[in-house]
C-alpha cells in the first residue's frame, strides 16, 4: 500500500479529529493509500511536542512555513484558526502540495477564490468540495465559500445542496 504523509497544521479540537480520523480511517474504508502522521506544526513549542508524541506524528514544527516545505509531506490538513487558512492554503499551492483545509475554507470570498486560483495555477486542475453542515443551517455560507459559488447560493439559481461529495477528476 502506497504511503501519503500527512503535514497537519492546528492541534486543537479539529486538529486531534483529523489525527483520529487518519488513524482510524483504514476501519472504514479499503484504502490504496495508508495515511501517515508525519509532522505536525503548532506555534507553542511544548504542546505541539506534547501533541505529536501522543498522537503518533513523527516529528513536528513552531512554524507552518517549515512544514509546507517538508519535502516529505505529501498533504497539508489545515485545522488551524479560520484567519490562518488562506495563507496556508496559498503557500502549499505553491509547494505542490496536496490541501485538505477546515471550514469554513475562507473568511470572505475574495479570499477564497485567491485560495482557489493559487491552487488552479499549480495544478491546472479545480479544486472543489464542502464538507459541513446544511447551507440552509448557516445563514453567512455564502460570505465564506468562493464567489462564483457564492453568486450561485445568494441568487437562488440553485437549491442549497444537503450532502455533496467531490473528487479530483
Amino acid at each position: 500500500m502506497k504511503k501519503l504523509n500527512i503535514g497537519l497544521v492546528g492541534y486543537g479540537f479539529m486538529g486531534r479529529a483529523h489525527s483520529n480520523a487518519y488513524l482510524s480511517v483504514s476501519q472504514f474504508f479499503d484504502l490504496k493509500y495508508q495515511p501517515v502522521l508525519k509532522a505536525v506544526a503548532a506555534r507553542d513549542p511544548e504542546k505541539t511536542k506534547q501533541f505529536a508524541h501522543k498522537w503518533g506524528y513523527q516529528s513536528h514544527y513552531t512554524d507552518w512555513r517549515q512544514l509546507v516545505n517538508d519535502p516529505e509531506i505529501d498533504v497539508i490538513d489545515i485545522a488551524s484558526p479560520n484567519d490562518t487558512h488562506a495563507e496556508i492554503a496559498i503557500a502549499a499551492a505553491q509547494a505542490g502540495k496536496m490541501i485538505l483545509c477546515e471550514k469554513p475554507l475562507a473568511m470572505n470570498s475574495p479570499e477564497g477564490l485567491k485560495m482557489v486560483e493559487a491552487v488552479e495555477k499549480a495544478t491546472g486542475k479545480r479544486p472543489l468540495g464542502w464538507s459541513g453542515p446544511d447551507f440552509q443551517e448557516t445563514p453567512n455560507t455564502p460570505n465564506l465559500l468562493p464567489a462564483e459559488v457564492s453568486a450561485t447560493c445568494a441568487t437562488g439559481a440553485t437549491r442549497a445542496p444537503k450532502r455533496y461529495r467531490a473528487l479530483w477528476s
